[in-house]
């Protein structure tokens, strides 16, 4: 019963789908984690090394956690970029999702509380040591496909977050069957070859972390083709057949910025500070700075260059 309300709660204020897991140890993950980062395939990303024990297990992160519930929200835009332009990701066309996402899960911690029972939670998006794409496989939510992404019968177009509880709750079927099959259309796809294996992203190569994470300059000697992308990118989601399935969200607040859809690559090149600031203040491309967004830009300008005349 506490359960079924918690789910229904969580649906009416707008999350897609919801799934409850117990807490557990990952003990499957640490393995195929260490071995990532022993390979070198976390970059310059030494936080996956810092926090590594947290990732793994809950408890470190709410003491006496019992049970994780994971929800999802669809924010597949209903206009996009044209593709003569430079790309941003599909997430950033909006204000930040964190905050967004963040409000959302406080108002069922704060519904558990006074409708349930009192609860000691914290909930997290995608910003602190949670496996949140293990956990959303775990709880039934979808699968993890090729890309590493979280797949589902609609795409792959969800933000996901969490709540780590110290309450007792139903937990669902974790098995979901794996549907990417034989399809290998996002590991072909990408004009960087980051998906090293299916499963397995090589973050030195992927076109999402060297456009955000990346720190400084750019090892040019690697010559990775960014494909017009200046910022994220969504080429082995776009790709993905299960995207066909994707509906537009239905929640104002992920309306794409139409300043942003406008711009034209000459726009881009010539963005000031000011229009920086105007546009994509509150939103993911804040993260990289001006100077960030700049140099990314440079990048595939030169890089675009120096490929015509060959």
């Amino acid at each position: 019963q506490k359960t079924q309300k918690i789910k229904e709660f969580a649906k009416q204020i707008g999350f897609d789908d919801v799934g409850i897991v117990k807490v557990d140890f990952l003990h499957t993950e640490k393995e195929h984690l260490q071995e990532w980062i022993d390979k070198g395939y976390n970059a310059e990303m030494s936080y996956m090394n810092r926090n590594f024990e947290k990732r793994l297990n809950p408890n470190l992160l709410v003491e006496n956690a019992k049970s994780i519930i994971v929800v999802i929200k669809n924010y597949y835009p209903d206009k996009q970029q044209a593709k003569d332009t430079y790309q941003v990701s599909k997430y950033a066309y909006f204000p930040d999702y964190h905050y967004l996402i963040k409000d959302d899960l406080k108002k069922i911690l704060e519904f558990i509380n006074t409708e349930i029972e009192p609860v000691k939670g914290r909930y997290f998006v995608d910003s602190a040591p949670v496996l949140e794409k293990i956990w959303a496989q775990k709880a039934g939510l979808g699968w993890i496909g090729k890309n590493s992404l979280l797949l589902t019968k609609k795409g792959s177009y969800f933000f996901i977050g969490e709540i780590i509880c110290d309450i007792e709750l139903s937990y669902d079927e974790t098995d979901f069957k794996n549907f990417c099959g034989t399809c290998s259309k996002c590991i072909d796809a990408c004009p960087t070859n980051a998906i090293v294996e299916p499963y397995v992203i090589d973050a030195n190569k992927c076109i999402s972390y060297q456009t955000i994470e990346k720190k400084g300059e750019f090892n040019d000697d690697l010559n990775l083709n960014f494909k017009n992308y200046i910022f994220g990118c969504d080429i082995c989601q776009d790709v993905c057949p299960w995207n066909n399935k994707a509906v537009p969200t239905n929640d104002n607040r992920f309306d794409p910025n139409f300043l942003l859809l406008s711009l034209k690559c000459d726009d881009w090149e010539n963005l000031s500070q000011q229009d920086f600031n105007k546009i994509f203040r509150k939103t993911p491309l804040e993260r990289v700075k001006y100077t960030g967004l700049m140099r990314n830009i440079k990048y595939v300008v030169d890089y675009n260059k120096k490929n015509e005349k060959k």
